[in-house]
């Protein structure tokens, strides 16, 4: 901490034993191998009767909660082929168990909050505020998803996590919602622009799920079908296609029960870092936030858009700051257009617009490194925050030794291209005996601002999730113009 800031001493730490079902495939993470889905469905139909009693029993005893168990008996549909004998409910146990894995969604750690106001602010006492956190979690093999929880704010300077709720569930998944422009605009930003891309774009109607492009697919002409290339370019548009897509969890399911693991192809290897924002979006949804997508091999900025977090759109974004981590949405609109925070470079703050939210276009430099503290790269930690005076936006630097620390600067209300306060020293800094699974980090993806304090929840080490909090007045004085910042601490 800073002499500005008071961290509040709550913690929010990983629980290993937060565990969902996923569907598994043997045989497919081994490099170069297949799946051997046939091999093990016959060997467990040629089980004997009292071993596939035994063997379902053990399942049941093992698996106590209603979610995994409905996920155990999915995935047993899933695998069967269609003319497979009727089988009972021994069979189906086991078959299910059988392409089914574990996953602890945050037995390496869990990071990186970013909160928002909670939709529901009933049964609080005065001065109390409810809000909702998304986090990182981090599992097996560095695979990040998104989870939720809630904590309330007062009265005073007191901010409680509430108890998450356990067993973590997944959603049901759906193809989502496209315009054709948007898609044509998706498939040019991709690299594809061609005969085989205008005839698919005639037949599609003006708004459309991503299954019609499999239809249009289906429709072609054999010609074009059989030109040099045109099954990897089908198959990149496909990819294209199921980038959006909707989920929905169960009524009944507890906000913190609601886990956001990978779905799209670029999204294979982890989706991290949400930047959740309350504000009215381009699809009329009340919530709003930027995540980083990654596949292994690149990463790419993705929209997630929701009014109720139960149900949730996915969508892609294009232009070259999506092309790149980091972004951040403005609350609102500015001169008719969409803004957000981004880093193209990968070394800058900038500042980006858009006219429908998704497409985004070049990016002005905000502040370059040049403090001591940032000398390495900068980037946001969270949308901007209004304030009468100006944007404050938090900002993380990343110093020798990769050390990174959370300041702090101020844009123009009216003119966010315009930075008129920089925050000479560090907000957050790590401590001194840091250490955990990414040592030296402080790091949060976006912050609140309740009666007159703002409110900071960040990751220490990758690892756990503190909270700190500032006078904003006390904040806004201690900035100084941009020209004077870099030289007041080296």
């Amino acid at each position: 901490m800073t002499f500005l800031t008071v961290d509040t001493g709550v913690e929010l730490s990983a629980r290993a034993d937060r565990v969902v079902a996923r569907f598994f495939l043997p045989g497919e993470g081994t490099p170069g191998g297949s799946s051997r889905t046939q091999a093990v469905l016959d060997r467990v139909l040629a089980l004997p009767p009292e071993a596939l009693a035994a063997a379902a029993q053990r399942i049941r005893d093992r698996i106590v909660d209603p979610s995994p168990m409905a996920d155990v008996l999915q995935n047993a549909a899933m695998v069967r082929l269609p003319d497979a004998p009727h089988l009972g409910a021994d069979a189906t146990m086991v078959i299910g168990a059988a392409f089914t894995a574990e996953y602890s969604i945050e037995g390496v750690s869990l990071c990186n909050p970013s909160t928002v106001e909670h939709p529901d602010q009933t049964g609080l006492m005065p001065g109390q505020l409810r809000v909702l956190l998304s986090l990182r979690s981090i599992g097996e093999g560095h695979l990040s998803s998104i989870q939720f929880c809630a904590a309330v704010i007062g009265p005073g300077l007191t901010w409680e996590f509430l108890r998450r709720q356990a067993p973590p569930c997944l959603p049901a998944v759906r193809h989502g919602e496209w315009t054709k422009d948007h898609f044509l605009r998706a498939l040019e930003h991709n690299g594809g622009t061609d005969e085989l891309v205008d005839a698919i774009g005639q037949t599609l109607p003006n708004r459309f799920r991503g299954q019609v492009i499999e239809q249009a697919i289906q429709a072609l002409r054999a010609p074009l079908l059989q030109r040099r290339g045109a099954r990897a370019q089908l198959d990149a548009m496909r990819i294209v296609a199921d980038s959006a897509y909707d989920v929905i969890f169960p009524k009944e399911s507890e906000l913190s029960t609601r886990v956001l693991l990978p779905v799209a192809d670029e999204e294979r290897r982890g989706i991290e870092d949400l930047r959740l924002v309350q504000g009215l979006q381009a699809d009329g949804a009340r919530y709003g936030g930027t995540f980083t997508a990654y596949d292994g091999h690149a990463i790419s900025s993705r929209l997630l858009t929701t009014t109720d977090f139960r149900e949730f759109a996915v969508h892609r974004l294009t232009g070259p700051p999506a092309q790149t981590k980091g972004m951040a949405l403005f609350p609102r609109q500015i001169g008719g257009e969409h803004l957000a925070l981004s880093r193209g470079d990968g070394e800058s703050l900038a500042l980006t617009r858009s006219l429908d939210g998704l497409v985004w276009g070049a990016e002005t430099i905000l502040r370059t490194p040049t403090a001591a503290w940032e000398i390495v790269q900068i980037g946001n930690c969270g949308s901007p925050i209004e304030t009468p005076q100006g944007w404050i936006v938090l900002t993380h630097g990343v110093g020798p030794l990769r050390v990174y620390s959370i300041g702090a600067l101020l844009l123009d209300l009216e003119d966010p291209s315009r930075v008129i306060g920089v925050l000479p020293e560090p907000l957050i800094e790590p401590p001194q005996d840091s250490g955990g699974y990414v040592p030296n980090v402080v790091y949060s993806c976006g912050g609140l601002l309740h009666d007159g304090i703002l409110w900071i929840p960040y990751g220490v080490d990758d690892q756990r999730i503190r909270v700190a909090h500032v006078n904003v007045q006390r904040l806004l004085s201690a900035m100084t113009a941009p020209e004077d910042a870099g030289a007041r601490r080296t």
